[in-house]
């Protein structure tokens, strides 16, 4: 399965990980939203920024898949800062996502950077930062 995922630009995620500084990515919410559940040991993300750009501009293989249960803001801000190493989440993130009862967290392998290329987003209405699109090639957009 191939996901979208959107990184915080103002954080330079993307550059952190193609660095190898970070090596797991974080999504959490009060109720189980994607990408809970739906993530998989193999399973390939494709990067991009949140910014107005849209290209996605590296991928990585997911090494390993946490669901939390649902936990007190307090066991979910120490979830967060046993992985700090792997997350390496800025201050601002860091309050984000600690204290979200439901955490889902990633670790990532074999990442890799790409030429940049966009995507067609025209499928998902619900426009969030985690997109399952199944296979890549359906929603690259070829110029």
């Amino acid at each position: 399965m191939d996901h979208v995922v959107y990184l915080d630009a103002a954080a330079k995620e993307i550059d952190r990980i193609l660095g190898g500084e970070k090596t797991m990515i974080i999504r959490g919410a009060t109720g189980r939203k994607m990408p809970y559940g739906r993530v998989n040991v193999s399973d390939t993300l494709y990067f991009l920024n949140n910014d107005a750009q849209g290209l996605i501009r590296a991928k990585a293989e997911v090494s390993s898949v946490l669901n939390s249960d649902a936990m007190t803001d307090e066991e979910s801000l120490r979830l967060v800062e046993e992985h700090q190493g792997e997350l390496q989440l800025t201050p601002k993130q860091l309050s984000r996502w600690g204290g979200k009862r439901y955490l889902v967290l990633i670790g990532i392998e074999k990442v890799a950077p790409l030429s940049p290329f966009g995507v067609d987003k025209s499928d998902y209405g619900n426009m969030d930062d985690w997109l399952m699109v199944g296979e890549i090639g359906k929603v690259k957009l070829v110029k």
